[in-house]
């Protein structure tokens, strides 16, 4: 069995953990460690929140002190690749408290910040580079980073990777990257697509799976409200009554649902921010930060907060808006019920959101229970589920608030009508 002080760490890195009050590896860590140590790839499962980073940051950060030498300029050891530049960050500052006693440097790129300062920290060379993939082309095309000298890479969250359609980075960011070299992607869901990236990235990876793919901590206490969209922001405000002030992350569908629905709240006192891709990075920053430290308790955000989020005292996740990619809500509601706390998971579903919920239920294989409302029974205009990159917009609204009756019989007038053969125009001679 893995143990942080027996299990062939160097002293620096015991030392950070031990500091850092981290006296025993989670599962995913007791598994996935040893492996990346012998120097296999390595493909881990596991939930959100369960200590993934550490699990390939400490054999990475590990071997990074047998390596002599410092890197060139342009140059770095190490590849660390994550989907948003809040995973980007979260991921850095996580490996820098493993380094702080080490010569080891880390530095990272992402979009939204000055790309003539990170063109400045590449020049100097680092150790280990922590980016999203698009930044990173745009700095590899500009011949600002050199990927030669790579010898270890991990994809963290790959599978959001894919569903916003960073593939085709990838395809040009592995073949600039040095060989031999050590690969491990991490995720906590595995769709098929995900499965074929293991299969060209990886080396006869060593497989560590610490739950079912889609299954969500255990101590997350899951319900689902059956709510037209009119009645959704009433319903919101009743939940956020029954615990004033815990910190609440509060789901999305679109950028512009979330800015107006956090505009309403501060408008009725609550104290919330919101987070989204209008958002400047500056302005994400100052959001997260605010919602850290407490002076706001409520963030709404859309599927760019779903990972890279590690706050661990959030409470509560509401889905105001169910997510059109089901494995979405497991990263939803990863973010409560981190590092073994508990934390409450609410999700709101109208009539046109029905299959989306479906989706979900079968991915997690749980009926999700009812805290109010009442399922759609009749014949009603929904929205299709869909996997991978691209947007939509959320469908429209019903006639309810929470606790209605709905799946009322559809007016067909109109698509009796559409279907009567129009008569056919003539086009005049050229």
């Amino acid at each position: 069995m893995f143990d942080f002080q027996t299990g062939g760490l160097k002293p620096a890195l015991t030392e950070a953990l031990t500091t850092a009050g981290l006296t025993q590896p989670t599962p995913i860590q007791t598994q996935a460690i040893p492996f990346a140590l012998e120097g296999h790839d390595v493909l881990g499962l596991a939930q959100t929140g369960t200590g993934k980073t550490l699990a390939f940051g400490l054999p990475l950060i590990n071997n990074l002190l047998d390596m002599p030498g410092r890197p060139a300029p342009k140059t770095a050891k190490a590849l660390v690749l994550a989907p948003t530049r809040e995973l980007v960050n979260q991921i850095a500052d996580s490996l820098r408290t493993l380094t702080d006693k080490t010569k080891i440097r880390i530095g990272t790129v992402v979009g939204g910040q000055s790309i003539n300062r990170q063109i400045n920290m590449l020049s100097r060379g680092t150790d280990i580079l922590v980016a999203t993939p698009g930044r990173l082309i745009d700095l590899m095309d500009r011949g600002a980073v050199d990927l030669g000298t790579v010898r270890y890479l991990v994809l963290d969250e790959a599978d959001q990777m894919l569903d916003l359609g960073f593939i085709h980075a990838l395809r040009k960011i592995a073949p600039a990257l040095g060989t031999p070299r050590q690969t491990m992607l991490f995720s906590a869901t595995m769709p098929k697509q995900m499965e074929d990236l293991s299969r060209a990235y990886l080396n006869d990876p060593k497989k560590v799976q610490v739950s079912a793919p889609g299954k969500a901590a255990d101590k997350i206490t899951q319900s689902v409200h059956y709510v037209e969209k009119p009645g959704k922001p009433a319903k919101l405000r009743d939940v956020l009554s029954e615990d004033p002030g815990a910190p609440t992350l509060v789901f999305c569908r679109t950028k512009h649902g979330a800015e107006r629905l956090m505009k309403g709240l501060v408008a009725d006192g609550y104290k919330a921010a919101s987070i989204h891709g209008n958002k400047s990075q500056g302005q994400r920053d100052r959001a997260l930060k605010s919602f850290r430290d407490g002076d706001t308790n409520i963030l709404v955000a859309t599927d760019v907060a779903a990972r890279g989020i590690d706050i661990p005292t959030v409470a509560y996740v509401i889905n105001f808006d169910l997510p059109e990619v089901p494995e979405n809500y497991v990263h939803r509601i990863g973010r409560t019920a981190r590092a073994g706390r508990e934390g409450v998971a609410v999700a709101f579903c109208s009539a046109e959101e029905a299959s989306l919920l479906r989706q979900v239920q079968k991915l997690m294989k749980i009926e999700i229970p009812v805290a109010s409302g009442t399922a759609p029974t009749g014949p009603v205009s929904e929205q299709k589920p869909r996997r991978g990159g691209g947007r939509r917009r959320g469908g429209g609204g019903g006639n309810g608030g929470g606790g209605q009756k709905f799946g009322a019989k559809p007016n067909n007038a109109g698509a009796a009508a559409s279907k009567k053969r129009r008569p056919r125009r003539r086009h005049a001679a050229a």
